[in-house]
């Protein structure tokens, strides 16, 4: 069933497949090359407008960086040393740099020794000695100098610019702290959007300015070195995970790298509008056309599956008619063959209890278990009728009896049966059965036969030391029988014959692949079902389904 169901699912797929290639193709080729070709080209106008923002905010740092160092280089033309180091003339002259240009923290006069002879700020630095510091032997032979950003003494992010005078035979230093604070007010204004952000970094992937998401783990990729040398001394745009855009450019001087970001996204979200109306056409047909595929494919799979169900059905029945023939002449047969040395049996059973009325054997004390063992040899001698009446019953197609039915007493009364059998081979028949079971109209023997003939098969499978578990629960509108076992379970190539008749898993000569067809014909006549599950290495378990019939009141 699976598979036919399988082929059916396929043959719709396959239809459903085919008008939607015809109706959306050409619409999905139209409207996809429309919508990439818009993107594409907003892509690049995002990918151009990066660049030009980087370059206006590259001029506009190169302009604060060039407007402090010429300002401090035209104090140090306009004044000398010996006036720089009065320090009420440096204090004045701080004063209106910050008056004129603003960011000045501190200012400094360094002789050619290194030594700083006069400072205006906030710590105590006159008469230090700086000739042993990097910067010092920069600015000597070039110059000038633009330091990194560093905390030092004053714990808040700075960095140091200095110019070199030469006032006759005399080299002296002007130097000034600017604030960070003043530099990033003119790095932030390039942070555009929510997700923009811009900042400077040196070579070794260091911060110079604060950026805008200081402290989320997104600023930057991982690998901070291996990304800053991507950039050159043009503006570059790479692409990083997540659609995020960077665009940077090295500084002429300092050595900083100057980064813009921009999550992709945003800027995408302005084609939202355009591209909802888009989709929403698109969509439309698409929705049109793929409805109209499903109704067109499940009306030619509904009928060619009505057709072969009908002639599936029709198949069934005369294959049943010849199973139910052949197994009439062979029930006929063997139960004509079992009731011969049946009535033996049954008479020398009857011999034996009148025998066992005679004196010598009323004296004997062992007479309670010659009469239990008659009993019991009675009892199973009844029992084999009823399976070879069944066997005819079901070969002929007769209803069963109707009667009420206690299912838990029956497993009850079939496990006590099984377990002396069992219980010489080592193996535990629990049951675990359910108190809210209602009492149903069925065949009390029918249900019997096949709670013993799945225990029997359990115990076959089993073999020795194991245990097999029988479970009884209220389901919905039915009852659940479950038959575990701990046996070595089915192999996948058998489970799908398990159910036919003739059909044994068993050796031969153990088993005549009776018993699980006519368990199965039993609660399918009765309006249930019979299931396995099983793996091999790790036992099975029949489930048998019993509907739920309550029995009519007299």
């Amino acid at each position: 069933m699976r598979s036919v169901t399988s082929l059916y699912e396929g043959l719709q797929q396959k239809i459903i497949t085919a008008l939607l290639l015809v109706g959306l193709v050409p619409l999905v080729i139209f409207g996809g090359a429309l919508y990439y070709q818009y993107e594409w080209s907003y892509q690049e106008k995002i990918s151009e407008q990066i660049k030009y923002r980087t370059e206006m905010q590259r001029k506009t740092v190169n302009l604060f960086l060039n407007e402090h160092r010429s300002i401090l280089g035209a104090v140090a033309d306009m004044h000398t040393f010996r006036q720089l180091t009065d320090e009420s003339v440096l204090a004045r002259t701080l004063e209106v740099l910050n008056i004129r240009s603003g960011g000045f923290a501190d200012l400094g006069v360094i002789d050619g020794d290194g030594i700083q002879q006069a400072y205006i700020g906030p710590f105590p630095l006159t008469g230090l000695t700086y000739t042993h510091q990097p910067w010092f032997a920069e600015v000597m032979s070039k110059g000038v100098h633009i330091s990194d950003v560093f905390r030092g003494y004053r714990q808040r992010p700075h960095f140091v610019i200095a110019v070199r005078r030469q006032e006759g035979p005399r080299t002296w230093i002007l130097r000034a702290t600017i604030d960070s604070d003043s530099f990033n007010r003119v790095i932030h204004p390039a942070q555009m959007g929510e997700t923009g952000d811009a900042f400077i970094l040196n070579r070794s992937g260091e911060f110079q300015t604060l950026p805008r998401f200081s402290g989320s783990d997104d600023v930057l990729p991982v690998d901070v070195i291996e990304f800053v040398r991507r950039f050159g001394n043009t503006i570059t745009v790479i692409e990083h995970s997540g659609g995020r855009l960077y665009a940077g450019v090295w500084l002429n001087q300092p050595d900083w790298l100057l980064v813009l970001r921009q999550d992709r996204s945003e800027e995408m979200s302005r084609l939202a509008t355009g591209h909802r109306m888009q989709f929403a056409a698109i969509g439309l047909a698409v929705v049109l056309i793929l409805a109209f595929s499903l109704f067109v494919a499940r009306q030619i799979v509904r009928q060619l599956a009505q057709r072969e169900a009908a002639g599936n059905e029709a198949k069934a029945r005369l294959t049943h008619s010849d199973k139910l023939a052949a197994l009439g002449k062979l029930s006929v047969g063997i139960a004509h063959e079992i009731n011969n040395p049946l009535a033996v049996i049954s008479e020398r059973t009857g011999l034996m209890g009148e025998l066992l009325e005679d004196e010598p054997f009323r004296e004997s004390e062992e007479l309670t278990e010659y009469q239990t063992c008659i009993e019991k040899i009675e009892a199973q001698i009844h029992r084999i009728r009823e399976v070879i009446q069944n066997m005819l019953t079901y070969a002929r197609k007769m209803e069963p009896v109707t009667e009420n039915v206690d299912v838990n007493r029956l497993l009850d009364q079939t496990a006590d049966q099984i377990r002396r059998y069992a219980g010489m081979r080592n193996i535990a028949v629990r049951t675990e059965l359910a108190d809210n079971l209602p009492i149903i109209a069925g065949s009390k023997s029918h249900l019997q036969q096949v709670f013993f003939g799945l225990l029997s098969n359990a115990v076959d499978a089993v073999r020795k030391d194991g245990r097999i578990d029988v479970i009884s629960r209220m389901e919905n509108n039915h009852i659940d029988v479950r038959v575990m076992d701990t046996g070595p379970g089915i192999p996948p190539h058998q489970r799908g014959r398990i159910f036919d008749p003739f059909y044994s898993t068993k050796e031969t000569g153990e088993g005549m692949g009776m018993g699980l067809w006519t368990s199965y014909n039993i609660i399918r006549n009765l309006g249930g079902d019979l299931r396995l599950e099983s793996a091999e290495g790790q036992g099975s378990t029949f489930t048998v389904q019993i509907p739920v019939v309550i029995p009519e009141k007299k």
